[in-house]
């Protein structure tokens, strides 16, 4: 049986994590829990899954779910210390990293120093501190499987095939909800709009970034660290119907590419169960129904935020730490409606503008480049 800590327990990628291991009570159980807020839907994973360790944003968080718990009361935690503790759990054997941002980072890299196998879906880790956390992942001998629909696919079309044949890797985008709209109506978007992705159900940062394609940006900086592949070998494709979650492409001009309903309990319950798969709960493709696969080049013009993300990882040194803690700053804005739309990736363009690279080594580089990126980007925003 694998044990698992989530990170992120309550958020989508939490909840369909806790929906696959709900399907095979023999296969996997659970021994930590960390999450934000939300106190009422923690409560009732803790009540079912009997956690050993429990982390919340704060103490005041604790308080209320301590209050809520009655005579059920694991080890209460919280803060970043919390967050460390349940992803160094002892009893669990895999993490599966699904807190939102760039607040993953220090949980994840101490779930691999304490010898844990990560199932990421927090591609911030990567894309903040991708040299470090892959030199510890050698270092700690533990395996890094990815739980993005897109990496997941990736992972599974290199399966069985040599790394030197690899031509290029092919990572789809929905498009989100603004593929058809001009760069004009951009600057009219509003809130619900953006909320609303025409595939997937997601949280609200993820939502936006996948509005602006800076979700994709970021993905490409975590396929370059996961699959050791150079920025000139990742491509992006727009694909509106999700099905082709992403493909590999060979010397000899072959295609290898993963196909699937848009439910990330697929990724998820291959990440978990690798390199063996076991029943996800997703509904079965037919081919017949969808009828028709379509195909775009991305629009760099109107979606600004994949092209910084593309000139951040050929620039690398701290830029693509300076992207990602921008974003989120600029996407908080966005969400407290203290911005337009098209601000974001404005945003994150006038704070990489700013910075000054230098070449990170310990963890600690990598943070204070974080927060400066935060400091810089919240004064343009003001």
């Amino acid at each position: 049986m694998r044990s698992l800590s989530i990170l992120g327990s309550t958020g989508s990628i939490g909840l369909s994590t806790l929906d696959v291991v709900r399907q095979h009570p023999g296969k996997f159980s659970i021994s930590g829990l960390a999450a934000g807020k939300d106190v009422v839907t923690l409560a009732e994973q803790i009540r079912e899954f009997q956690p050993t360790a429990v982390s919340v944003m704060d103490a005041v968080t604790a308080l209320k779910l301590r209050a809520l718990l009655g005579d059920c009361k694991p080890e209460i935690l919280y803060g970043i210390e919390g967050a460390v503790a349940v992803a160094t759990v002892e009893e669990a054997d895999m993490v599966v990293s699904a807190i939102v941002g760039a607040a993953g980072l220090i949980p994840t890299v101490s779930a691999i120093k304490a010898g844990k196998h990560i199932a990421l879906a927090n591609k911030e880790t990567l894309v903040v501190a991708g040299e470090l956390v892959s030199d510890l992942v050698k270092k700690h001998k533990v395996e890094l499987l990815p739980v993005d629909s897109e990496h997941s696919a990736i992972f599974q079309s290199l399966q069985g095939h040599r790394k030197e044949d690899v031509v290029r890797i092919i990572l789809t985008a929905s498009g989100g909800p603004f593929r058809n709209t001009s760069a004009e109506e951009l600057k009219q978007v509003g809130l619900q709009q953006a909320l609303k992705h025409p595939q997937w159900t997601m949280g609200a940062k993820i939502t936006i970034d996948s509005a602006t394609m800076m979700n994709k940006g970021l993905e490409v900086i975590e396929a370059h660290w996961l699959f050791a592949m150079p920025v000139e070998k990742i491509g992006v494709v727009v694909h509106p119907q999700s099905i082709i979650h992403s493909m590999v492409e060979y010397i000899d001009g072959c295609v290898m590419a993963q196909l699937g309903a848009p439910d990330m309990r697929a990724p998820i319950a291959y990440a978990l169960s690798w390199p063996e798969r076991c029943e996800s709960g997703i509904k079965r493709l037919d081919l017949t129904k969808i009828g028709t696969l379509t195909f775009e080049e991305p629009d760099m013009e109107r979606f600004p935020a994949l092209r910084l993300a593309f000139e951040a990882l050929k620039a690398g040194r701290t830029y693509p730490a300076i992207l990602n803690a921008a974003n989120e700053v600029a996407v908080a804005a966005f969400l407290d409606q203290k911005i337009r739309f098209t601000e974001i990736a404005e945003t994150v363009d006038k704070t990489m503008q700013a910075h000054k690279a230098y070449t990170p080594v310990e963890l600690d580089d990598y943070l204070q480049a974080d927060q400066w990126a935060r400091e810089t980007a919240l004064k343009l925003i003001a």
